[in-house]
This record gives C-alpha cells, structure tokens and sequence, in this order.
C-alpha cells in the first residue's frame, strides 16, 4: 500500500466517454489525433453497443483532448472517476474491501495503462466518489489527482 493518503482530490481525474460509430478504424482514428497532439491515453476501456462503441478514456491533457474531439467532430460527454494507486494486483481485494466497508457501490472499474515509477491505478467509476476516497485513505490507499497522471 501508498505511504501517502489523500481524500477526494481537490484535482479530480476527468474520464471521456466518446461515442464512436461501429466500423472499422474509428477507434484507431481517435487514438491517431491524441497521438499526433502529444495526448497521451492513460486509461481506456471499450463498451460496445447495437448503434456505437462508448469509448471510456482517460488522458494525461484533458483541456487539449476536449479541443481536438470538438474540432474532429467525435461526440463525447466527461464525468469524473476515482483513480487508486495500488502497488500491484494483490491489493485489489484491498481496495475492494474499503468499499464494502463503506456501502459504496461500484459502477465499473478498469485499469490504467501505464503509470509512472511502476505503480499501477485503478479508475472507477462509484456511487459516492467522497465517502469513497475517505474509506480508501483510511486503509493507506493513495488516491489520484488530474496532475498525478500529467506526464
């Protein structure tokens, strides 16, 4: 577990949930503009549906990364998730019992591509992202800002 515990973050980790059309290359042309404007995708996970795919997201620059969906015409909307440093896969249980003990529900969750010094993250998305973050940081959880994941 983190040395250091925060509570809900003053900084709060913004997701994109872009909805793409079901056909081929869409989701490579959303990954190709980031990557040509040095936005780097932190997080990602894909839910498909009948009509499109929600492509749920997670970047490094979220300002630039709102410019370029409105400019390339990628509709989207933004919310705010809680991200969780965990050292690696054996404090899941962990981060899932600071939950429990608090009643909070959990929406989804997925996990961070990279992140610096080898730590790995958590994103989710729960029912009460302050109860949440105060019950993670009691058991010695960090919880994440926007700025933490700014390369």
């Amino acid at each position: 577990m983190a040395a250091q515990t925060s509570t809900a973050p003053n900084d709060p980790v913004r997701q994109f949930s872009v909805f793409t059309e079901n056909r081929v290359g869409r989701l490579h042309d959303l990954t190709s503009l980031f990557k040509a404007n040095n936005v780097h995708i932190m997080a990602l996970t894909i839910l498909d549906t009948t009509d499109c795919a929600i492509d749920r997201l997670i970047v490094d620059d979220p300002d630039k990364a709102r410019e370029l969906m409105v400019s390339n015409d990628f509709p989207y909307s933004e919310s705010t998730v809680l991200a969780v440093e965990i050292g690696d896969e054996s404090e899941l249980n962990g981060v899932l019992a600071s939950l429990l003990e608090a009643e909070i529900n959990i929406h989804y969750i997925y996990s961070f591509i990279k992140r610096p010094e080898g730590r790995s993250a958590l994103a989710m998305n729960v029912e009460d992202i302050e109860v949440a973050a105060q019950a993670l940081a009691r058991r010695g959880f960090r919880v994440l800002t926007q700025h933490d994941i700014a390369r």
